[in-house]
């Protein structure tokens, strides 16, 4: 009986052996868990500060490009609305040219009248 006693003292020394092991083993797999939750729930914060940033930025585009459509409607107006004052100035200077210069005749040919009516006066 002192051999079972024995044998079966080792088999305890042997099976406590093996629990303390797997007790350090889980200790070891919970560390390693809580960890992972831990990362887990860093990137997951991180994850809806970054959608939120998104959102914001996707809202800002939004808005930025109605703004960009808007400003070059308006430029493409003011460019157009630019051009026809320009073709209304050259004609305008064009028209003004030829009044100058008809006014200019006139004046030449009321001179040469009063020159010529002169003279006729004076024979």
């Amino acid at each position: 009986m002192a051999q079972q006693g024995t044998t079966l003292q080792g088999c305890n020394n042997e099976l406590v052996k093996y629990m303390e092991e797997l007790c350090m083993q889980k200790t070891e797999v919970d560390e390693q868990i809580a960890k992972l939750i831990a990362d887990k729930t860093k990137i997951q914060n991180e994850i809806a500060m970054l959608t939120i940033q998104l959102e914001s930025i996707s809202e800002s585009l939004l808005w930025k490009n109605a703004i960009q459509k808007k400003l070059d409607t308006i430029l493409a107006e003011g460019i157009f609305a630019y051009d026809k004052i320009l073709d209304s100035s050259k004609i305008l200077l064009d028209v003004l040219k030829k009044e100058i210069e008809n006014l200019d005749k006139l004046i030449a040919l009321k001179k040469i009248f009063s020159e010529s009516m002169s003279s006729s006066e004076s024979d």
